[in-house]
């Protein structure tokens, strides 16, 4: 039996790196969280735990529809490590989001994800209603 060495260590508690280090370059960055519900969180990580529960500072949620898109600001907010599906790290460097996509209001992309959401509904209940013809 071998017992861990310091290069295992680093690697169970890898996570660890991107906790704030009094403004040192390694814990400054954003980290996209995608959650079980398809909810996408941002925001600079400051804590966690082993079952991947965490707590985000200046978190908003993403939302989006389309070609729109809009973060909505949730302030310090608690993740439940059973709710984690994804830990990711953004690329200052790079740019987050296409070109293509718009940013609108909150307002704005409520309205689409209502829409976006009939439309699903209209589609389950016509399919429903042609099940009969059996296409498949």
């Amino acid at each position: 039996m071998s017992w861990a060495g310091p290069e295992d260590l680093y690697l169970s508690t890898s996570l660890a790196s991107y906790l704030d280090n009094s403004g040192a370059e390694l814990g400054s960055g954003k980290l996209l969280i995608l959650l079980r519900d398809g909810r996408k969180l941002l925001g600079v990580l400051r804590s966690f735990d082993q079952f991947a529960n965490a707590v985000l500072e200046g978190a908003c949620d993403r939302v989006i529809v389309g070609d729109l898109y809009c973060d909505i600001p949730l302030g310090l907010y608690v993740i439940r490590g059973e709710n984690v599906v994804l830990i990711g790290e953004l690329d200052a460097e790079k740019e987050e989001l296409p070109p293509h996509m718009t940013e609108v209001s909150v307002a704005e992309i409520r309205r689409a994800q209502k829409a976006e959401r009939e439309a699903t509904d209209l589609k389950g209940t016509m399919r429903k209603r042609m099940e009969f013809l059996d296409f498949d």
